[in-house]
């Protein structure tokens, strides 16, 4: 019960500058803390519950529904790793979902153009990588790696993962705590899809979510203080 008390504790606070409209909102929506950008209006959402739905291009591997989960694996025919894609048109996008490894080596998320890679995340179970992808394969240009943040993520456990992308920049967060970023002028293009692969055994995956993303007015003195305990690739 909200008693009168309370509704005085908080208005004091209000006007105290210390909680506005916006906190309250993050709060209730009890989602994982942003760091280089904010959420705007939500652009997609999908609990992966059931089997992918006609929206998703289920492209290799097999994909099902397993305890409330979607759960993939690749298939030894397709030499090729498992990889549905979904088309969304953006620029700017935080990207949230939760995670477990049962036997995969890998799985990544994937930002693609209309005809190439552009960035992902890659999760393995030491760890996480954030990089740029190679955009033409055969030409000079070549994939780079922001950072590989090293970190032990056991099998049959959820995780959850945030990958922000906003301008020229974009960062991952593993369970609110590990932080790996970078930038090149690869990331500022205009997106046309993205994509959950699978290396090997399986991986589970639900609650996915894909927000505006918006600038964070905080993200300078955030990203100095990361960028003076940054790990070394």
């Amino acid at each position: 019960m909200i008693t009168r008390r309370f509704c005085l504790q908080l208005l004091a606070t209000a006007a105290a500058g210390s909680l506005s409209a916006v906190a309250l909102a993050a709060d209730a929506s009890n989602e994982p803390k942003t760091l280089l950008a904010e959420r705007g209006a939500l652009l997609f959402s999908d609990d992966l519950k059931s089997a992918p739905s006609a929206e998703w291009h289920v492209a290799k591997g097999k994909w099902e529904p397993v305890d409330g989960a979607l759960q993939g694996q690749e298939l030894p025919a397709d030499m090729h790793p498992a990889v549905m894609r979904r088309q969304l048109k953006f620029q700017n996008a935080i990207f949230q979902y939760s995670f477990k490894l049962d036997g995969a080596k890998q799985t990544t998320l994937s930002i693609n153009d209309e005809k190439e890679h552009v960035c992902r995340v890659l999760i393995r179970p030491n760890g996480f990588t954030v990089q740029k992808d190679d955009h033409d394969h055969d030409g000079p240009d070549k994939a780079v790696v922001f950072q590989t943040i090293t970190t032990p993520i056991q099998p049959g456990e959820w995780h959850t993962v945030v990958v922000e992308i906003l301008g020229q920049e974009m960062l991952a967060s593993l369970d609110g705590d590990k932080v790996g970023f970078g930038a090149h002028e690869l990331i500022g293009t205009p997106k046309a899809n993205f994509g959950l692969t699978i290396n090997g055994q399986t991986a589970s995956f639900k609650n996915l979510r894909v927000w505006e993303a918006l600038p964070n007015k905080n993200w300078a003195d955030t990203k100095a203080k990361l960028a003076a305990v940054s790990p070394t690739k």
